[in-house]
Formats: C-alpha cells, sequence, structure tokens
C-alpha cells in the first residue's frame, strides 16, 4: 500500500495541509498590519516634523534662517523640500538616503502636490521613482508628506527601505517559524496517526482472521478511548457472527441430514428454473432420467420436460401441481408448490415419492379380484353344469351319474384348495403365521417327501432323487412348513418337466441349510422371473387345467421362508430348467 494512501499519510497530509493554510493566511495578515503598521507611523512622524517645519517658517521674519532651520530638523532618511510663494525653493536632502532629487518645477507640476500650494490641503502619499543604484525594487519607494502654511508648503520626503527591510526580517523569521511549526506538526501528525492507526491495523488484521473463519481471533483493548469501545464492540460482534454462523451451520446441516434421510426426493429450484438443491432420491431420479436421454449426468442439469412444463404452471398460477411420472419402469409422483420471498416468487420444491410399489399393489388388488373371480368361475360353472345335468337326469347309467359325481366333488376340493390358501396366505402377510421350531432329522425328513412324489414321477417317467451333503444330522425349523414349501416346488417341477427328465432335491450347508430343487423343465422366461412370487401369477398364461395350479403355492411359500428369515431363490433359462434355492439360517 502507498504511504500516501495509508491512514497515517492521510492524516499527516491532512494535518500538514491545514497547517500551512493557516500560517500562510497568519502570514499575509501579519505582513499587511505590520506594513501598515510602519506606513502609518512613518506617515505620522512626517507629518509632525512638517507641522514643525510649518510653524518655524510662519514664526519667523528672516525667511531664509527660518528655511535653513526647518530643513535642519531632518535626519539621514528624509529630506525635507520648501516652497516660499512658489519662488523661493529650500532643500536638504542625504545623498546615500535614496531619496528621490525633486526640484521646484517638479513639485508645483505634480498634481498631487500641487493642491498643497494651490488649495492648502495636507496630502500624504506614496510614490516609485527609479533609482540608478537602486538593486532593490523597494529602495525607490518613498512616502512623501505636504504641510501647507501662509505663504507657501512644506515636503518632507522619507525613503520606505527601512520599513521594507523589516517587513523582510519579519517575513524570514514567520518562515522560520512556519518550518518548525511544520516540522512539529509532522511529527505531532505521526505520533497521533501511530496512536489511532495502531489499534485500526490491529483490528484489520483481526478482521482478516474472522473473514477466515478464525472467530475466537480477539482485538486487544489498548486505550479507553472511543477506539477501545470500538476494540471491545469488534470483539462482541465476531462473538456474535460466531454464534450465528454456528447457528446456521447446525440449521444447515439438521436440513441436509433431515433431507438426505428423506425417502422422497427433494429439488429446490430458482425463479430461473435452475437446480439449486436436491437429495439422494432425487439424484437417482435424474440420473435415471439422463441416462434415458443419453446425457452425461456430471455435465447436465437439465429438468426433465413434465416437470419444466409443471415449473411454468406453478411460477403462473402460484398454486400446487401434481403429476405422474414413467421413467426407466418405476412411477413417480411430482408434488411442486413455490417458494416465496415475503409476496414474491423466488422459485419452487418438488418432491417426488416413489409410488411404484403403491401402483403394484394397486395393480394386485385388482389383479387379484380379477384371478379370484377367474378361478372361482370355472369350478362354479362346473358345479352348475353338472348338477343340472343330475336334476336333468341326463345320465343314461349309473357310471355316468358317478362320473358326473366324482367331478362335482373333484371341483368342490378345488374350490376348498383354493380358499385354504387364500386363508393361509391372508394369515402369512397379516403376520399371524405360527412356527414350531424343532430339531428334524434331515434324512428320514427328505425321504418322506420324496416318497410322496415317487408315483407321480415313474407315472411321469421323471427320475426323482435327492443328495444329502450336510455333516450335521439334523437342522431347526418347522417340519411341517418347510415340508408345505417342498411340497409345492417338487409338485411344480414334475408338472413342468416332460418325460425323461429329472428333478432333484440337494440339501447341503452355506452359513444354514441350503436346499436346491433343480429340473429340466420348460424353465422359466425372463419376464417372468421377477413376478414368480406374487399372487395368482402363472407363467402359464393358457391357464389349462391340470398343469395350472391356483398361482398360490409360490407365494405361499416365500412368506412361509420369510417367516423362518430364510430367502428364496429362483434361476431359470427357456427349455434348459429350473432351480429354486431355499436358505434357512441356523437358529440359536
Amino acid at each position: 500500500m502507498k504511504f500516501w494512501r495509508s491512514v497515517v499519510g492521510k492524516l499527516w497530509m491532512t494535518i500538514l495541509f491545514l497547517v500551512i493554510v493557516v500560517l500562510s493566511i497568519l502570514t499575509i495578515l501579519l505582513l499587511e498590519f505590520m506594513e501598515n503598521y510602519h506606513i502609518k507611523d512613518a506617515e505620522q512622524k512626517l507629518t509632525q516634523l512638517a507641522n514643525k517645519a510649518a510653524i518655524i517658517m510662519e514664526n519667523h521674519q528672516n525667511t531664509p534662517l527660518a528655511g535653513s532651520i526647518a530643513t535642519e530638523l531632518s535626519d539621514k532618511l528624509t529630506s525635507v523640500y520648501i516652497v516660499d510663494g512658489g519662488k523661493t525653493y529650500w532643500q536638504k536632502q542625504n545623498d546615500g538616503a535614496g531619496v528621490a532629487q525633486y526640484s521646484l518645477n517638479e513639485i508645483i507640476s505634480e498634481k498631487e502636490l500641487s493642491k498643497v500650494l494651490e488649495d492648502q490641503e495636507k496630502i500624504s502619499l506614496v510614490k516609485s521613482f527609479p533609482q540608478t543604484n537602486d538593486h532593490n525594487k523597494f529602495n525607490n519607494e518613498m512616502m512623501i508628506v505636504g504641510v501647507p502654511y501662509q505663504s507657501g508648503a512644506i515636503f518632507v520626503v522619507q525613503s520606505l527601505s527601512a520599513i521594507n527591510e523589516t517587513t523582510k526580517q519579519t517575513t524570514k523569521y514567520i518562515f522560520m517559524a512556519a518550518f518548525i511549526a511544520i516540522i512539529l506538526t509532522t511529527v505531532f501528525a505521526f505520533f497521533l496517526s501511530t496512536r489511532i492507526t495502531y489499534p485500526l491495523r490491529k483490528m484489520r488484521e483481526v478482521a482478516i482472521e474472522v473473514a477466515n473463519g478464525k472467530f475466537d481471533t480477539k482485538v486487544p483493548k489498548l486505550t479507553s478511548d472511543e477506539i477501545g469501545e470500538l476494540a471491545v464492540a469488534f470483539n462482541q460482534m465476531g462473538r456474535q457472527v460466531k454464534f450465528h454462523i454456528n447457528a446456521l451451520r447446525q440449521e444447515k446441516e439438521q436440513l441436509s441430514n433431515i433431507l438426505s434421510s428423506m425417502a422422497d426426493g427433494v429439488i429446490t429450484l430458482n425463479i430461473d428454473g435452475t437446480i439449486l438443491v436436491t437429495n439422494p432420491p432425487a439424484e437417482r431420479f435424474l440420473q435415471a432420467w439422463y441416462y434415458e436421454n443419453g446425457m452425461d449426468p456430471k455435465k447436465e442439469h437439465e429438468l426433465p420436460p413434465a416437470i419444466e412444463e409443471l415449473f411454468k404452471r406453478v411460477t403462473t398460477t402460484h398454486r400446487e401441481q401434481v403429476t405422474e411420472i414413467t421413467l426407466q419402469g418405476r412411477t413417480w409422483g411430482v408434488i411442486m408448490s413455490s417458494l416465496y420471498n415475503q409476496n414474491r416468487v423466488r422459485g419452487a420444491v418438488v418432491v417426488l415419492r416413489d409410488i411404484t410399489e403403491e401402483r403394484r399393489l394397486d395393480k394386485l388388488r385388482i389383479d387379484f379380484i380379477a384371478n379370484v373371480s377367474h378361478e372361482l368361475r370355472t369350478p362354479i360353472a362346473m358345479l352348475q353344469g353338472y348338477s343340472e345335468a343330475l336334476r336333468d337326469d341326463i345320465a343314461g347309467s349309473e357310471k355316468e351319474r358317478k362320473e358326473i359325481v366324482q367331478v362335482i366333488y373333484d371341483e368342490s376340493l378345488r374350490m376348498g384348495r383354493l380358499v385354504n390358501d387364500l386363508l393361509d396366505l391372508a394369515r402369512m402377510e397379516a403376520g399371524h403365521i405360527s412356527l414350531n421350531i424343532q430339531d428334524v432329522k434331515l434324512k428320514p425328513f427328505i425321504e418322506k417327501i420324496i416318497r410322496k412324489f415317487q408315483g407321480i414321477a415313474k407315472e411321469k417317467q421323471i427320475h426323482l432323487e435327492y443328495l444329502l451333503n450336510v455333516q450335521t444330522d439334523s437342522f431347526s425349523f418347522d417340519p411341517d412348513r418347510i415340508e408345505q414349501v417342498l411340497t409345492n416346488l417338487i409338485d411344480n417341477a414334475i408338472r413342468h418337466t416332460s418325460a425323461q427328465g429329472f428333478v432333484k432335491v440337494i440339501i447341503s450347508e452355506s452359513n444354514g441349510l441350503k436346499i436346491d430343487v433343480q429340473d429340466s423343465g420348460s424353465g422359466i422366461s425372463e419376464e417372468d422371473l421377477p413376478f414368480v412370487f406374487e399372487r395368482f401369477y402363472k407363467a402359464d398364461k393358457a391357464r389349462t387345467r391340470g398343469r395350472a395350479g391356483t398361482g398360490l403355492g409360490l407365494a405361499i411359500a416365500k412368506n412361509i421362508v420369510d417367516a423362518h428369515k430364510g430367502v428364496i431363490q429362483v434361476h431359470s433359462k427357456l427349455n434348459v430348467g429350473t432351480t429354486f434355492t431355499v436358505l434357512l439360517p441356523q437358529t440359536s
């Protein structure tokens, strides 16, 4: 920083300027006063001298003698000229005085001096005359006083060189005093500036520290004046700034934590539509949109067109807007409201809620009613049809009548199984499933299940076997529920495996009990795999009787495994086969 731009330099220059101005004005006034004083004093003395000479000339009869006496009254700096009746002329002058040489004709011809003779007036004036030996412009300044008497006039002329010399000496002393005053003023200004600016420099250093975030830095209180009070106020301000910044930081962190932990996405938009704040769910939404449109998420900051249109409506109508957006197979509910700065709209806030599960549940509820109606309609129609056949005696023989009754019985059993499965599934999904956990011998347990399906497997020419690869003989689970799960899986495997195929049940250990049910059947398509555990979901879209069940078996199996805190998974390829894997954790 340049010196004259600093506080010290500005104070020094200001004080010095004021001192110079004051001294200059004082010098001018003082010189003017002294010059006027000396001139008036000289005028008064010359007037007295002229009056004395006039009295002498009037009181003596011997005019030449009186003139000689009168001229002797002057000193070496004064010349006396006596004009008697405009004819006689006496003078006394000092050649070294530098006084101008006047003649009678010059006096008479001088307009102002002639007034003394003509009008009997006293005059007093200062005139300048050229001097051959003049080396100073003041040496030729003369004061002339003219006093009339009865028969003539007396003129007294005195050089002002003494007055000018006195003025010069006075000016020199004034300048010396001014120089000393400037030196003292400079020392005083630097001392005063230092006393003032040192605390200010300390405040500046502390202000820089505070600006860099070091709010604990304090300004030392060096004085008890206004600057000391300023230091105290500055320290108090620093404490207040620290308190408010900490409060803002805590509020910001709290808001950030709230936004980060929200399940819903939040996007804050500026009035021009630019994104200000987003949370992780909103980031996932935007990244999905960027990916779907082939955009770079790191470079793009655009909004989907549907949200941009919603933003325009919000800023125009100032009302909340709601819409739904489907993106990458997921459905998002979008709610947008205006953000206000007092009465002015400054932007909008967007709340994004993933409603995919809600829409899926709505679809499942609708599908559930349709599926139940479909599953019940067929047996009810058959019961109604065959009952009418019995009522109308359509059966021609006892054998036909028994067949009709058997069909009615089978369909009623089918309806009973469907209703029981629905009740079981409803209880499981409501959390009312109860497990009877006990130690189960694995080999007898799996052999019992395999025996149930040996007949069906031989009938369909399917090779059914099991492999037991465990080191422990027993495991803790609910045998009835797990038997229900394996029964469903093996039954599905046999029904979807053609002749000469195989079904294997492999039991092993993998952080618990692992049961794999493999088959070489028709497999499940890739688009059907995510939904095989849904209620009433069937890969067989034709819903043919005999091959297709109620569509509830796998849903029930999943609920039973979940109740054991286990996991059920499926892997399949079309025309290759399917593997269902059940993982049961070891219970303590």
